[in-house]
């Protein structure tokens, strides 16, 4: 296997035991951070590690100056994947409860942000792997840890002042990447402050998928993407979230409709309203 964006559940049962292969599992709920380990204790794909957004995936949180996922220090990130397993020659694929709506989206970037590109997506996630009737375990098994080389590619990031010039363009090219809902500042809130950054555009993530929580095809999300940008690059292009995890799934979804080169604002919006100068809007 060779997969760098999405792979299907057929794809990844036909390699299932390879050793140059790491699953991780990536299901997680902001509204119980516990929830996912619980069930990947009950039950993951054969040889499945768990990774955890709050832990695994994310940096020291520095009140009133991060948001609340910064990524790892990337050295610190590369000893977690070489504790994995993940070597400069491993196929990674990630996982989360459907459709890569969570964290699964967020392991893909991370990893190609390290400089790995040998990193896909389980299309469907869990819900696809269990209802084809595909094999489970609940062992937790214990990888052979290995070295990850770093190579940083800090190009697909976006800090808060490239944000701040970004959004004031004459063409939207910032785009929030949560629901209609979030965007206007109503619904479940996980922050002290309601609405989006001002100047920014709706990219619901949600509709990079299909009502089976599949990734529409290719041809689909162009369409998608270029009714939001019109003729604009896709290296200018911004998404972010409420906390930089959900963004992601933007950047793969530009990238499986063949508009690569987006990039993220990891501190999102919970960073952004860290500057109480930074305009917002409802």
């Amino acid at each position: 296997m060779d997969a760098t964006t999405l792979v299907s559940v057929d794809d990844l049962r036909a390699v299932i035991g390879d050793p140059r292969l790491v699953i991780l599992d990536a299901r997680f709920s902001l509204d119980d951070e516990q929830w996912g380990e619980r069930d990947y204790l009950e039950g993951h794909i054969p040889g499945a590690l768990y990774a955890d957004t709050a832990t695994h995936l994310a940096g020291e949180i520095v009140p009133g100056v991060t948001g609340r996922r910064p990524f790892p220090e990337p050295d610190v990130f590369a000893r977690q994947l070489g504790a994995w397993g993940i070597g400069d020659d491993t196929q990674v694929v990630a996982y989360d409860a459907d459709g890569g709506l969570m964290s699964a989206a967020r392991v893909w970037l991370m990893l190609r942000w390290m400089g790995h590109d040998r990193v896909a997506v389980l299309d469907g996630g869990w819900q696809a792997w269990t209802e084809s009737g595909a094999p489970i375990e609940t062992d937790v098994r214990t990888p052979e840890p290995t070295t990850f080389t770093t190579r940083l590619r800090r190009e697909l990031l976006v800090e808060v002042d490239e944000v701040d010039v970004a959004r004031q363009r004459p063409l939207t090219c910032v785009f929030d990447s949560r629901g209609e809902e979030g965007y206007h500042g109503r619904g479940v809130y996980h922050d002290p402050v309601r609405g989006h950054i001002a100047g920014a555009g709706l990219a619901d993530r949600a509709h990079t998928l299909n009502a089976d929580k599949h990734f529409r095809s290719p041809d689909e999300l162009r369409a998608h993407y270029e009714s939001l940008i019109g003729d604009q690059q896709p290296e200018d292009i911004i998404f972010y979230c409420g906390s930089g995890i959900t963004a992601a799934q933007n950047v793969l979804a530009m990238t499986l409709a063949g508009l690569p080169g987006s990039r993220m604002y990891v501190g999102s919006w919970s960073e952004w309203i860290t500057g109480p100068r930074r305009p917002t809007e409802l």
